[in-house]
């Protein structure tokens, strides 16, 4: 297995020396040159109330997108700076029976409960959010409105914008994981059977459950794709600039990963490179595997739960 060049030792493509060289907008130098825009946050409809925290659709702008989100809001009186807030990733779910508020319901719920705003954005394309469904692998699209919905909540009134967390579940993984570093204001971020391996790791070893071949992911686009920019064997520089992992060394926030080597849809082999890495650049960090289990931790939900919300608890709570 490969190891990715740190950011240090990448180099833009040869240009002509009257020309700047424009990255292509995969890579973490093209979105760090973006400018991801905080609109204002409004509710647009108010939902049944949770145990002890409001709910709310709402939505705000990314790319020039009304993009929705579930928010929830706890009932308590609010801290002088604000409560914390937890920014939720959702794994892969087919834009077309996508909905709101029908996925994800536990994992809010619980975070929720603990005294957090949670934030979970649906990205272009799902649910009622404009603009089209491109995912978080062949375009940023998807990072890309999560970075605007983070900035975003950094001004709304409830929230500490000193207090940022991240989780994210598969897909809302490798989201979470390339918000991690383009933006240091995260402060402690989570992630369950995530895409966290370098994109020449996803080619080469992300095998589909059904079909034995490439992963649907990126079955559908990745064959044009490596031949207009080549292999890792041949292109090794430019896949690299397109992975979040060539830039651990960047990373601020502490990280906490969660994995079932049984997992069929994401390998552990992910979480596993990404826990290698963040120990080799002295990150802090914690893994946890959950043998027999699967994607979701279904079997172990309460411990891993309990584990996230200690995670969190200990580092965006005073």
């Amino acid at each position: 297995m490969s190891t990715p060049t740190l950011a240090s030792s990448l180099r833009e493509p040869t240009a002509a020396p009257s020309q700047t060289p424009t990255p292509h907008p995969l890579t973490i130098a093209a979105l760090r040159e973006r400018a991801y825009v905080g609109s204002e946050i409004v509710v647009e409809q108010t939902l049944a109330p949770g145990a002890n925290y409001r709910r709310y659709v709402v939505s705000y702008k990314s790319d020039g997108n009304k993009i929705f989100a579930l928010m929830t809001i706890p009932s308590d009186a609010k801290p002088a700076n604000g409560f914390p807030v937890i920014v939720m990733n959702h794994g892969y779910i087919d834009p077309n029976v996508y909905r709101t508020t029908e996925r994800y319901v536990a994992y809010q719920d619980a975070l929720a409960r603990r005294g957090y705003i949670t934030f979970k954005p649906d990205y272009r394309g799902h649910g009622d959010s404009e603009g089209e469904p491109n995912g978080d692998y062949e375009t940023a699209a998807y990072s890309i409105d999560v970075l605007n919905a983070i900035e975003a909540l950094k001004k709304h009134p409830d929230v500490d914008a000193a207090r940022i967390g991240l989780w994210g579940h598969s897909m809302g993984g490798q989201v979470t994981l390339r918000s991690l570093v383009i933006l240091p204001d995260v402060k402690a971020a989570v992630i369950w059977a995530g895409v966290t391996a370098p994109y020449e790791q996803l080619f080469r070893e992300w095998k589909s459950p059904r079909t034995g071949g490439m992963h649907e992911a990126l079955s559908d686009w990745g064959p044009a794709f490596v031949e207009q920019y080549g292999n890792a064997e041949t292109n090794l520089e430019f896949w690299r600039a397109i992975s979040a992992t060539s830039f651990i060394q960047d990373i601020t926030a502490p990280v906490q990963l969660h994995h079932s080597p049984n997992d069929v849809e994401v390998p552990i082999a992910f979480s596993e490179f990404f826990a290698r890495e963040l120990e080799r650049n002295g990150k802090t960090f914690e893994f946890y595997a959950y043998p027999g289990d699967d994607h979701n931790l279904s079997q172990n939900f309460n411990a891993a739960m309990q584990r996230t919300i200690s995670f969190f608890d200990k580092f965006l709570k005073p």
